[in-house]
């Protein structure tokens, strides 16, 4: 537990640490650091991090095939393959891409994961018995958050174009479709909050994920937390001029910036959390995004008994024929009592 307390200490007093860094910048008038160089700087670092990180894994030498796989490979022509094991265990680029589509887009290995857990059985089993079976939460809590955030980041391209594109209208309009509230309230970002502090508390009151997570698993969800919770406030409580909003958010776009007056602190610090995040993005364990596509035990189909596979690193290698390596230790052999092809010279004069 006091190993838990510190990770989740550390994470959390930093980004409380961040907001009140934030408000204590605005306060000093410093807008123009929170409002302007801060984010330009965070994109800069986003930029170059996410094309270092994908430089290295891509030069990063993948000599055989590694997919993870489940379900029947592909064989002999009279054993037949249903769609569920080609998607499973992928023989081709097609059936490799499909695989990919359904592992992206609806998190379809975490679907199928199973949970273990040791029941006491002392009438049949001594000392219990392990028991698996199929646990969707997770699932449902991974895939709410991610499509809730992307819902989220793509509604806020209307801050940065002008006019913003249909699509974002039409998005603004499904996601705010339930009216119980003014301004409208958008499901995506009740629903952000809601399946973060799911992912949260799951790695909480989990002895296993508890005892395994460190400050590097707990930040990233505070802090997308506390950037949703601080976007929920400004639109519905604590209200910002948007027009102001906008024109920042549009100077730093088209790289004219300049400090819009008239903007709340909440701002500044919902930016400032932003910034930080995109910031700390290539440098955690969120590169779990393009990593999905460029991980070979994804992306590659697993046809090793259709096409042989070559270390490319191999270099030639000299082999020395048995005869060979007997007449170096021919007489060592002898002494030892292993059988040799030709005696040595001493045991010849012996006999």
């Amino acid at each position: 537990m006091d190993f838990f307390k510190r990770h989740f200490s550390v994470a959390f007093l930093a980004v409380i640490g961040l907001v009140v860094i934030a408000f204590i910048g605005v306060k000093a008038n410093l807008q123009l650091l929170f409002g302007v160089v801060i984010p330009y700087l965070a994109i800069l670092i986003f930029i170059e991090g996410l094309v270092y990180q994908i430089i290295r894994w891509l030069r990063s030498p993948v000599p055989f095939r590694i997919p993870t796989t489940a379900g029947q490979q592909r064989s002999l022509g009279w054993i037949s393959r249903d769609l569920g094991e080609k998607l499973d265990n992928p023989a081709n680029t097609m059936q490799t891409l499909g695989r990919m589509a359904l592992e992206i887009l609806a998190f379809r290995s975490l679907f199928r994961n199973l949970r273990a857990e040791l029941r006491e059985m002392p009438e049949t089993y001594a000392g219990g018995k392990l028991v698996y079976w199929s646990y969707k939460w997770l699932w449902l809590g991974a895939i709410a958050f991610h499509y809730a955030f992307l819902v989220v980041l793509l509604r806020h391209l209307r801050f940065v174009t002008e006019p913003a594109p249909a699509f974002v209208n039409l998005l603004g309009e499904v996601d705010g479709f339930i009216q119980f509230y003014v301004p409208t309230v958008y499901l995506s970002g009740i629903v952000l909050v809601v399946a973060g502090l799911y992912l949260l508390l799951r790695r909480i009151y989990t002895p296993t994920l508890r005892y395994i997570s460190l400050a590097a698993d707990y930040f990233p969800l505070l802090l997308i937390i506390s950037i949703a919770t601080t976007g929920i406030l400004m639109r519905y409580f604590i209200k910002v001029d948007i027009t102001a909003v906008k024109e920042l958010v549009i100077g730093l776009a088209t790289f004219k910036p300049k400090v819009v007056p008239g903007i709340g602190v909440i701002l500044y610090i919902h930016l400032f959390l932003v910034c930080v995040l995109f910031a700390y993005f290539p440098f955690s364990k969120l590169m779990h995004m393009p990593g999905v596509f460029l991980s070979p035990t994804r992306n590659l189909p697993n046809n090793n008994r259709a096409v042989m596979h070559v270390n490319p690193w191999n270099y030639p290698v000299k082999f020395h024929p048995y005869l060979e390596h007997e007449a170096a230790y021919r007489e060592a052999m002898y002494e030892a009592g292993l059988p040799v092809e030709i005696l040595p010279e001493s045991a010849e004069k012996e006999e």
